[in-house]
């Protein structure tokens, strides 16, 4: 007989509040695992990402599901002609990673 796995349970709140929940309950280690579990290839494509965009001289840049900010950072870093990064994400624990990192970089956080 086959078993059924939910990951998303009944009476623990609606599917967008048990992935907020997941996120933010793992979000101060989460980069450290990403860069992990993805072997650095999430530093890379992000490399690769803003070498991609550079030649559209992109003056803002929306990043949805920022996390802990690295993609925005490394926009903010390789693309000299943005004047504005908003980033978004479900997780008020990953902003508040993605915050401190700004912050470290002494770089605005509006």
């Amino acid at each position: 007989m086959a078993t059924t796995v939910t990951p998303y349970g009944p009476g623990q709140g609606s599917k967008k509040a048990q992935v907020a929940q997941m996120f933010d309950s793992i979000s101060p280690t989460y980069d450290v695992l990403n860069h992990a579990l993805s072997l650095g290839i999430d530093i890379l494509w992000r490399k690769k990402a803003i070498r991609m965009l550079r030649p559209y001289k992109p003056a803002i840049l929306l990043d949805l599901a920022t996390g802990t900010a690295d993609f925005a950072l490394e926009a903010e870093k390789g693309l000299p002609s943005l004047r504005q990064v908003i980033g978004l994400d479900i997780s008020e624990g990953m902003l508040a990673m993605g915050r401190e990192k700004i912050s470290r970089k002494n770089l605005s956080d509006k």
